[in-house]
């Protein structure tokens, strides 16, 4: 069996179709199918069920495919051991950015990594869409917790940003100063809507308290819902650095001072279900190792990623935070 053959297999079941494997591999749909027919017949089994537009696995099949991700995880782990640290890198990377304040600083980083590797090619695709990353080909992407549980990934916990409320001094004159996370359940505050249709709506204040706001104002833009609250229409959850210069000038109150900060997270993920690239790997080495000198963390407690996320009770690595896998069968 050809490494190769396996490799494509794994494609067509994490894309679920002929086409858009075929398109990932830059191979001809006809060469494709072949090459899978040709598989099934070594195998001696049906490995999936053939609609017209979509092809699922058969029960073999999955069985097949949870057993042999370990074959294809260790020959890259053997390969990327293998590969010197300092050797030069090409190929594609496509990087999936949620648009927060600290663009800047993950784009600073990407521009490092490109001068190191000037045979690489980089596409950034600044987007709030929680996407399919396999289908979409994208091999790592920078996303924030609200969107982690609809999506299926491997994440490393890179930022950590000061999350509290904000309001204007000509908001709080109309509508009273809350004095507990309680009262701010009564105020109206600039909700969040997730690509998926979620609204965020339930928020930390601290470690552990948390609070259910409601709104007459919504946005997918934290820049925008902080424009709502400086116009004295109600209150903002933001990050720290983002209100830095307003609080400063006096255009909006901390409320709540006295209440520590929620540590909101940001998150370097890669697809759980396919092998990583090598150009991936160095990526991801290199993005930690240059963020964790400016305090970044680089681990985070089990209960705190469960909490948030809603991800699965088994255990995984300190570093890494892996999702469990839907079943496909």
């Amino acid at each position: 069996m050809k490494t190769e053959d396996l490799a494509l297999f794994h494609r067509i079941a994490e894309t679920g179709s002929l086409i858009q494997a075929a398109d990932l591999l830059n191979l001809p749909k006809s060469t494709v199918s072949r090459r899978l027919q040709a598989l099934e017949d070594e195998l001696n089994i049906k490995l999936f069920h053939r609609q017209s537009r979509s092809m699922t696995l058969t029960s073999a099949g999955s069985h097949f495919y949870q057993r042999s991700q370990n074959i294809l995880a260790q020959l890259d782990e053997t390969l990327f051991e293998m590969t010197n640290e300092d050797a030069e890198i090409s190929g594609h990377l496509r990087i999936q950015m949620f648009p927060i304040h600290s663009m800047n600083v993950l784009m600073q980083a990407i521009f490092r990594f490109m001068d190191l590797h000037p045979k690489l090619t980089v596409e950034v695709i600044s987007s709030a869409e929680s996407v399919d990353m396999v289908k979409n080909n994208l091999d790592v992407a920078f996303v924030v917790e609200p969107a982690l549980d609809t999506l299926d990934l491997v994440v490393r916990p890179i930022f950590t940003t000061d999350l509290r409320f904000y309001a204007s001094p000509q908001y709080l004159v109309q509508h009273g100063m809350p004095q507990t996370p309680q009262e701010i359940e009564s105020h109206n505050v600039a909700l969040f809507r997730l690509s998926n249709g979620k609204i965020f709506n339930e928020l930390w204040i601290g470690a552990e308290q948390e609070v259910r706001v409601r709104g007459n104002f919504c946005s997918n833009s934290v820049e925008v819902a902080v424009e709502f609250a400086l116009q004295g229409r109600g209150i903002v959850y933001a990050p720290a650095e983002v209100v830095a210069d307003f609080v400063a000038s006096g255009q909006l109150i901390t409320l709540l001072p006295e209440i520590e900060s929620h540590p909101g997270e940001c998150y370097l993920a890669y697809p759980s279900r396919r092998y990583v690239s090598l150009a991936s790997r160095r990526f991801i080495d290199f993005i930690i190792q240059e963020l964790a000198p400016n305090g970044v963390p680089t681990n985070l407690s089990t209960q705190s990623v469960r909490r948030v996320c809603k991800a699965s009770e088994e255990p995984f690595p300190p570093n890494d935070v892996r999702f469990s896998l839907k079943s496909t069968a």
